[in-house]
Formats: C-alpha cells, sequence, structure tokens
C-alpha cells in the first residue's frame, strides 16, 4: 500500500479540509440555484448558505413577496436535485 494520498484524497479526507469542503459545497449551491431557476437570475441573487438556509438577495418587495410564497417550491426542487435536504428555509435579505 502507498504511503503517499492523491490531493484528492487530502482534500476530501482531512479535518483540516473541513471548512474548505464546506465552502466549496456551498458554492456548487448557489450556483446550482441559479442553473435551476435562470429566470430568477435577473431578480434575486443567492448569497450564502447557513444551516440550512438560503440567504437570497431581493431588492424588489414585489418580488419578495413572490418569491416568499413560492419558497416551498423552492427549496423542494434543490433538495429533489440534489436528493437530500440541503435546504430547510429561504430568508429574504436586502
Amino acid at each position: 500500500m502507498s504511503k503517499y494520498k492523491s490531493i484528492g484524497d487530502i482534500l476530501d479526507n482531512e479535518n483540516d479540509f473541513k471548512k474548505f469542503r464546506e465552502i466549496l459545497k456551498e458554492s456548487e449551491i448557489l450556483n446550482t440555484f441559479i442553473s435551476l431557476f435562470p429566470d430568477l437570475k435577473k431578480i434575486a441573487k443567492p448569497v450564502r448558505i447557513e444551516k440550512n438556509v438560503l440567504y437570497l438577495r431581493v431588492e424588489n418587495s414585489v418580488w419578495r413577496s413572490e418569491l416568499h410564497i413560492k419558497q416551498k417550491m423552492l427549496i423542494e426542487k434543490v433538495n429533489e436535485h440534489y436528493r437530500k435536504n440541503i435546504l430547510k428555509s429561504i430568508k429574504f435579505v436586502s
């Protein structure tokens, strides 16, 4: 057995890179959100994810209300894409 590890193995498994893996996963989810909902690109911007909560920047209060109504559908679509409960809720920020 080789005593050397690949960079991929180190990044995927070492505890020192846990925060790095979390940041990469968050970035992937934010980009996936944009690709799942391309029609929202002009009105909403995913900002970050903390504790399964997506923070979505929506400048217009009318769109914020509309997206709040569609929140459940947005969450379900993201969770279905990943086949696990990535998101629990969405918070709308200015």
